[in-house]
């Protein structure tokens, strides 16, 4: 009786051990900015993850098996993304990675996991060239390129736009992209361009530009900038008179609640694009809003929601795929599969891979009015 007992709890135990070993964790890394200025961008995307991850593991994870997210700050520095890219794919042995933040830095990340064939998912790197960087290299932001010019376009149609200044940041990836793709959209619209400003990166100072764009009289300034100098920029320019009629117009860095937080008034009327707003009526939208702000106590932006689809999207090309336990197999049936994912309904509405592996997504035209964004065209 007692050797029955014995081989009894022997089989359990090994029953027990197959069981864990069949739902093993699925780690993701996430390299995201979560201490300095793009923190505000860094922070509401690491948090739309957290919240995905808790909802999908909530319900059962993936086939059983839970995500684990191991959590990084890159710091918004090229050099320390790399560093945390080495380690998730050496050290923690992820299966895919998020980020980095910025596209500066993801230049210079991205083709270190797509030479080790590791995906790399970025949810707010909008600069030109991101994907073309290799074929684990995916991202669901929509490319400033494709969103851009309908800005402009709108703009020019509501507002009657004749004349403009651009601004920009000419030591940064995405400022540097976001000045090239709206200078093509402003010739594309017939626009004469009055001036072309620049600043660098931490400049706090841009009097010098805005007089001379003032004195230019023109019906719109359009800025390539991160939200930090953008709003300073804006906030400086109505200082020195500029009229509210005169329009910003931003690309990505304009994304972002923070804008109006630290512009005030002076960011009404201000004008951008994304996939995603606020009060998006679907429910899916609703729900997403009333958790994040349930958990975290404030409302989620643009990009707390592009990380919140991104991981559902992960998810579902880690469903279609055998967890083997070889990683660099799984790696690479895991960027097969994600590069089919076709019609997933996000909190931003319809989102299919292109076959560059990049969003396709319909975009609105947002302004800022009674300090919230509002729908300006769609």
């Amino acid at each position: 009786m007692k050797l029955f007992i014995k081989i009894s709890c022997c089989i359990a135990f090994v029953i027990s051990l197959a069981f864990t070993a069949q739902a093993a964790d699925i780690k993701i890394g996430v390299a995201e900015a979560l201490t300095g200025p793009v923190a505000k961008y860094g922070v509401p995307i690491k948090n739309g993850f957290v919240l995905a991850t808790e909802e999908i593991n909530g319900a059962g994870g993936i086939k059983g098996n839970k995500i684990a997210l191991v959590i990084e700050d890159e710091q918004a520095k090229k050099e320390e993304a790399i560093n945390v890219f080495k380690k998730f794919i050496f050290q923690d042995k992820v299966l895919a990675i998020f980020g980095p933040t910025l596209s500066n830095s993801a230049f210079a990340s991205d083709p270190f996991a797509n030479a080790q064939k590791t995906v790399v998912f970025g949810t707010s790197n909008t600069a030109e060239g991101i994907t073309a960087i290799g074929p684990y290299v995916f991202r669901n932001s929509v490319a400033e390129a494709d969103i851009l010019p309908i800005v402009i376009n709108a703009a020019t149609k509501k507002l009657g736009l004749k004349k403009v200044a651009l601004f920009y940041g000419n030591d940064d990836s995405m400022t540097k992209s976001s000045h090239e793709i709206f200078l093509r959209a402003v010739n594309a619209e017939k626009l004469q361009v009055l001036t072309i400003q620049t600043f660098a990166k931490g400049d706090i100072d841009f009097s010098a530009q805005l007089t001379k764009i003032k004195s230019l009289n023109p019906d719109a300034v359009v800025c390539g900038a991160l939200v930090e100098e953008a709003s300073n920029i804006i906030l400086q320019a109505r200082k020195l008179g500029l009229p509210d009629k005169v329009r910003f117009i931003g690309g990505n860095g304009f994304n972002t609640p923070k804008l109006i937080q630290i512009a005030g008034k002076a960011a009404e009327g201000s004008l951008s694009g994304s996939p995603w707003f606020l009060d998006d009526p679907s429910p899916r939208n609703k729900a997403f809003v009333k958790a994040y702000t349930k958990k975290f106590g404030v409302a989620p932006d643009q990009f707390a929601a592009q990380a919140y689809d991104a991981l559902y999207i992960m998810a579902e090309g880690i469903k279609a795929i055998t967890i083997s336990g070889n990683l660099e197999k799984d790696r690479t049936a895991l960027r097969d599969s994600l590069a089919k994912v076709k019609n997933f309904k996000g909190v931003g509405g319809p989102f299919s891979f292109n076959e560059h592996r990049d969003a396709e997504q319909k975009g609105r035209v947002l302004t800022i009015k009674d300090g919230k964004f509002a729908v300006f065209a769609e």
